[in-house]
């Protein structure tokens, strides 16, 4: 471990703009959808119009006449993907259960399920075409409708097996500890289907280079996850299997998966041997690609008359499909975010017929911060306690669940950062007795945490003949602006001016990375990258010989086409001579970051808190989020632009949880009626107040050696309890099922 941050002076910190930024706005950038191959034909998905039951008989004879039809396929004529059969268990979700195999045979799951693609010359042709295809079906019985069901709730098979899975019931203390509390309440909340919706559609184009050569330029978020799936699908060696991610547009834990839309159109390139692009339509986007659980969730909650926590149980019921196990971290902040001597958590699984979910952003805690941060706030309440002064009377500076210290913990920093931005002191304790004319005036606050991840990366690092150096990884950018930071990392370190340094990412030929999720590409890639540049200096040091034998290796400096020393500008050697004696090759590393046992002697976690003034119109229950703070406990902040930006999207993606977002389905038919955005409401430019962000930036050198802990997580956990906090705090009113709606309130 460094005892002191990696980065003194330099342009870590800096607000630097997105390296990436031009090709973006001017359209440069190309995205998944956007490769122009030769010969490339188009894909468009049909899909059951039931939720459950079998295929009777599928007729696509008017839809194979249509000008420009190429093929169409469904489970009678469909290419067997040698996988399909060997797989009991997949890859992605490492969770019991079996992922849709498309084509595979004649049983519907959920409704939209894809049973066909049409392939044709054109989008158009594609997509007229498949409006042809008729299908015949024999209907089962189907179960859309959560509450209705939810007495076919289960225990996750993950911690049936493994009774120290996060998913396993957990009591600290006295079970149900909390109704032995003086003062105690038992509250219900529900946080209902939330979809992804990022601007860029779902796309893929699948070219079959060669009968064992694949190549994908696909949206995903992992590009060797990726390659890893499609090489054992089709049985052919992963180095055959190359995937393209240069530029992804928005993605919220939707790329963490392989979907059926993927392997539909890898089948229909293999089909027509032609390269097949594949978007799909928004509708599709609503049932094909994975999107936050209905989840029901009870708190038990209890205290001291002073303010002292004296148990929480924390139960909890998330959807999933009836063919997969999907499951979340809903309970964990429960176990260790406040000090209780007694803590029960429970968490279940429901089965329904529906397509399976998938981690969305903040996954899990972001749905459990919601019935906490509520019920912490109803606590304090009801002990008449403002609720940041409740949080600090039980606020840990160990890990409660385990027992370690913090790696770092500066969530009190936090607490005074935002307070004093929002203007706390304002906040009156009566709710409803704040008012500006029509409108009550209330203030809220929700805590949010997650893991600080550091995984095992690699980086590859070249310096060019005109003194620009190159580093690659396989990881992506889903948005947050990983290749700015990644220059500003090796810039940093290699002492050199950023501009002078290009990182290239996306590519799965590209040495090795996991996925982008889970907050944790700064932690896990950029150390990778720091390394290869200590390695780059290092060999660059090597063959400088006597010119620097006087200086260490961390001491050489990158100026133009020459290498001299931090310390004695005096000594300096030219680029062009050390490649002479590399034998005319440029200098090249690839190096390898793993963490080491940091985890098992610290408790690993970023830390935030959202402040939120509301307004709530007293006769229409209209709600304006005025004023947010986002506040972060997130180490090293390495561009406080990018991460700003991340802080700023979480907030208004707690604003869309609170207000207006919600999928609904007709249960008569297993069917979305909120089914485009239309009928689905994201926030929007109206919706988002000023938002300040506040970060404590200070480093975590246990977590890595940068400092730096995650954000993209904690951007958003804790947003939707502060604003329903707030509406309390103004109305009185407690909402506790989401969105908070006009109808809610009056």
């Amino acid at each position: 471990m460094n005892e002191q941050p990696l980065f003194k002076d330099g342009v870590v910190g800096d607000r630097m703009n997105r390296v990436d930024g031009r090709l973006k706005v001017t359209g440069a950038a190309q995205y998944s959808a956007e490769y122009q191959l030769p010969g490339l034909v188009h894909g468009f998905l049909v899909g059951s119009t039931i939720a459950k039951g079998r295929i009777k008989s599928i007729d696509t004879k008017a839809a194979e006449r249509a000008p420009g039809v190429l093929a169409v396929i469904t489970h009678v004529n469909s290419i067997k993907v040698p996988g399909f059969a060997n797989r009991s268990q997949p890859d992605e979700p490492p969770t019991a259960g079996q992922p849709l195999r498309v084509f595979h045979d004649e049983k519907i799951l959920f409704n939209d399920q894809p049973i066909a693609i049409v392939v044709a010359d054109t989008l158009e042709r594609a997509r007229y075409a498949a409006g042809l295809v008729k299908t015949q079906y024999e209907a089962d019985q189907h179960a859309t409708n959560f509450n209705a069901h939810m007495d076919r709730a289960k225990v996750p098979a993950q911690a049936k097996k493994n009774p120290k899975s996060p998913q396993a019931d957990h009591d600290r203390g006295q079970v149900d500890g909390y109704k032995t509390a003086p003062v105690k309440l038992e509250m219900e909340y529900v946080i209902p289907t939330e979809m992804h919706n990022p601007m860029e559609l779902q796309s893929i184009i699948a070219h079959w280079e060669a009968p064992d050569k694949l190549t994908v330029y696909d949206k995903v978020q992992a590009v060797k996850g990726t390659q890893r799936a499609f090489a054992k699908d089709w049985g052919i060696p992963e180095q055959n299997v190359k995937v393209i991610a240069t530029f992804v547009g928005g993605a919220f834990g939707n790329g963490l998966h392989n979907w059926p839309h993927e392997t539909a159109a890898i089948i229909a390139a293999k089909t027509v041997n032609r390269p097949v692009k594949l978007v799909l339509t928004r509708e599709q986007m609503f049932t094909m690609v994975g999107y936050r659980p209905y989840t029901w969730q009870r708190i038990g909650i209890g205290a001291t008359p002073d303010g002292k926590l004296v148990g929480i149980t924390h139960e909890a019921t998330g959807q999933t499909s009836t063919y997969e196990d999907f499951t979340e971290s809903t309970v964990q902040q429960t176990r260790m975010m406040y000090q209780s001597p007694n803590i029960s958590t429970r968490y279940r699984i429901l089965p329904l017929d529906i397509s399976t979910p998938i981690w969305m952003r903040g996954p899990g805690e972001a749905t459990g911060a919601f019935a906490l941060e509520s019920a912490m706030d109803e606590l304090a309440h009801a002990l008449n306690l403002d609720p940041m002064e409740f949080r600090l009377r039980n606020y840990t500076d160990t890990d409660p669940d385990n027992g370690k210290p913090w790696s770092t913990k500066y969530l009190k920093e936090c607490y005074q950062m935002g307070a004093e931005r929002i203007g706390w002191k304002n906040r009156q304790m009566q709710p409803g007795t704040n008012k500006q004319g029509d409108w009550l005036v209330g203030y809220g606050m929700g805590v949010g945490t997650f893991g600080a991840n550091r995984g095992s990366a690699k980086a590859g690092a070249r310096m060019l003949a005109n003194g620009t150096v190159v580093l690659q990884s396989a990881t992506t950018d889903i948005g947050p602006g990983t290749g700015t930071v990644m220059v500003q990392l090796a810039a940093d370190a290699l002492g050199m001016p950023p501009e002078k340094v290009r990182f290239e990412l996306g590519n799965s030929l590209f040495p090795d990375a996991p996925s982008q999720g889970g907050s944790a590409t700064v932690n896990t890639v950029g150390s990778a990258v720091v390394a290869a540049c200590a390695a780059l200096k290092e060999k660059l040091y090597q063959l400088a010989g006597s010119t620097f034998s006087a200086a260490k290796p961390a001491d050489i400096v990158i100026k133009g086409t020459q290498l001299s020393l931090a310390n004695n500008a005096s000594a300096k050697v030219a680029y062009a001579d050390l490649i002479k004696q590399n034998n005319g090759q440029e200098v090249a590393v690839v190096t390898e970051s793993k963490p080491g046992n940091e985890r098992q002697k610290y408790s690993m976690y970023s830390f935030s808190v959202h402040f939120v003034e509301v307004h709530v119109h007293q006769l229409t229950g209209e709600v304006r989020v005025k004023k947010m703070v986002a506040c972060a406990d997130a180490g090293t902040i390495v561009n406080h632009k990018t991460a700003g930006n991340q802080m700023l999207g979480g907030a208004v993606g707690g604003i869309g949880m609170a207000l207006t977002e919600g999928a609904m389905i007709d249960d008569r038919f297993g069917r979305y009626v909120t089914k485009d955005l239309a009928d689905y409401h994201v926030p929007v430019h109206a919706d988002a107040p000023a938002i300040e962000v506040a970060f404590v930036d200070k480093p975590d050198l246990i977590v890595d050696p940068m400092g730096t802990k995650g954000i993209g997580e904690i951007a958003i956990i804790g947003a939707a309890p502060a604003i329903a906090n707030a509406v309390f705090n103004a109305t009185g009113k407690r909402i506790r099922e989401l969105p908070i709606t006009p109808d809610k309130l009056i």
